[in-house]
């Protein structure tokens, strides 16, 4: 990834290599800041929902000498007005000017723009990747980087046409603990890879809102193989630093949704978590407690920030963001088990649960000479034990709740063959994901500098972490391993290619 403070309009696309030039990523970037040390970056920003503020306080705040926010656009102008009375909490002399998302391509180039930023959901990210990088601009987006492979050949034509940069912020690739194991396999201590146990748990607040909002049709989010599990994969890729090839993938809705619900007997519920606002006819009263005692309903009310993100503004455009994850019309899974086999050898073992009574994930990884295990507790029980509201997410945000058995926290342990077992230190910093947030804010804006773990990442990554979200959806449908080579995502992923 290239620098992007500074820049009037870098041109080569870079990748994990390097440039399309053949020059190093660091060359680059220092090439361009000799030639312009003073100009700030131009940036837009489409998309305003919850991803967005991590972006927009960076602007405002510590990245205020090397950014500029020129603009920035939704389909809700009333998340926009949000945005802007936050802005302007942060120190702006006056709002920012908006535009609408149909005026991208004309709003990029009358304007000088360099980067777009990209919060929108994941079914529109290939069309606004591919529209600003054909309008002139680099893009920065949330992961994942599309949900399809059709999204992966239209980016991948835009980048190599363009010659323009995409970057997909894989923000775990930044935490302590993650770069920490990173380390120990780089080092060589265990030897060569040979495989990998990787088993992921959502808890019942966590998990349970993937199959609240937009993200609970596929077709949206490319379900959580894609949208969530993306970053996972993206770890393993980046942790053993090989290309997935094959995916067999199992797995099922076998919690959330009306047919579970039904078997387990849980009887009518309202549709939503919010009382009193827009009940269903037919459906128990939600003004009469009933959804503020179930643990699994949302009460937007109960979060000032959501409640003026979404339910004052889902008039505009009649999105909920507190549906009942007991309702007909999910489509995506929420139990879900691979293998993957990689160019080099390696075996990935992989599993997803959303719905478990703890947070958090467990990761071994098999060498020739020894053994790596990471454990991560991030919320150890959901007791609802505090007057607090719960955090939704704990990976960003940490959390108190412990039990008398498990308790939060994060342990890297390391076994040679023939030899005692020892804990490598972690030390994380502040903000959020253990201060990983903070790093890749800075790589993003003041560019990364020497980086000997490789963390920043570019679009083939994007498509190599997807690749596998794609594969295994493709094998749900069909019983069968998929070849990530033939869903021809427009880019040979092998390394060395």
């Amino acid at each position: 990834m290239g620098n992007i403070a500074n820049t009037v309009n870098p041109g080569s696309a870079v990748t994990a290599a390097g440039t399309t030039d053949g020059t190093t990523a660091d060359a680059a970037a220092s090439s361009v800041r000799s030639a312009n040390p003073v100009r700030k970056a131009r940036f837009v920003l489409i998309g305003t929902g919850g991803r967005s503020e991590m972006y927009i306080r960076a602007i405002f705040g510590k990245h205020s000498d090397t950014a500029e926010l020129v603009a920035f656009s939704d389909v809700n102008p009333g998340r926009v007005e949000f945005y802007q009375k936050l802005i302007q909490e942060l120190g702006a002399p006056g709002p920012v000017a908006v535009f609408d998302p149909a005026d991208l391509t004309a709003f990029i180039r009358d304007n000088d723009i360099d980067r777009v930023v990209v919060t929108t959901p994941d079914y529109t990210h290939a069309d606004y990747i591919v529209e600003g990088l054909e309008a002139g601009a680099d893009v920065v987006v949330e992961k994942p980087l599309t949900i399809d492979a059709e999204g992966c050949r239209r980016i991948t034509k835009a980048v190599e046409e363009t010659g323009r940069n995409v970057v997909v912020t894989f923000n775990y690739r930044y935490s302590p603990r993650n770069s920490a194991l990173k380390e120990i396999i780089q080092s060589g201590v265990i030897g060569k890879v040979t495989s990998i146990d990787f088993s992921w748990v959502l808890d019942t607040v966590h998990g349970a809102d993937y199959f609240r909002r937009w993200h609970r049709e596929k077709k949206n989010s490319g379900g959580l193989l894609v949208h969530k599990a993306s970053h996972h994969f993206d770890l393993v890729n980046w942790w053993i630093d090989d290309v997935p090839e094959r995916v067999f993938a199992s797995g099922g809705l076998k919690f959330y949704g009306d047919r579970n619900a039904a078997e387990r007997g849980l009887g009518p519920r309202p549709e939503r978590g919010t009382p009193d606002a827009g009940t269903a006819a037919g459906t128990p009263d939600a003004g009469t407690g009933t959804a503020e005692k179930d643990p699994f309903a949302l009460d937007l009310r109960e979060d000032e920030r959501l409640k003026a993100l979404f339910l004052d503004n889902e008039h505009f455009d009649g999105y909920r963001r507190d549906q009942d994850v007991f309702t007909a019309g999910i489509t995506i899974e929420d139990n879900l088990a691979l293998v993957v086999e990689y160019q080099g050898g390696p075996r990935l073992s992989y599993s997803l649960n959303a719905h478990s009574p703890w947070e958090g994930y467990r990761v071994a990884v098999n060498g020739t000479e020894g053994r790596a295990e990471l454990e991560v507790v991030e919320r150890a029980a959901v007791l609802h034990s505090t007057d607090k509201k719960t955090v939704v997410d704990p990976s960003a945000t940490p959390v108190d709740e412990e039990d008398a058995v498990r308790r939060n926290g994060e342990r890297l342990v390391v076994q040679r063959h023939w030899e005692a077992a020892y804990e490598v230190p972690i030390v994380n910093g502040e903000g959020g994901h253990g201060g990983g947030d903070a790093l890749l804010l800075s790589d993003l804006f003041n560019g990364p500098g020497e980086d000997p773990l490789g963390r920043p990442s570019g679009y083939l990554d994007g498509l190599r972490s997807v690749s596998v979200g794609i594969a295994g959806n493709a094998s749900l449908e069909s019983g069968l391993p998929v070849r990530t080579a033939d869903l021809d995502l427009g880019a040979d992923l092998r390394r060395g290619a």
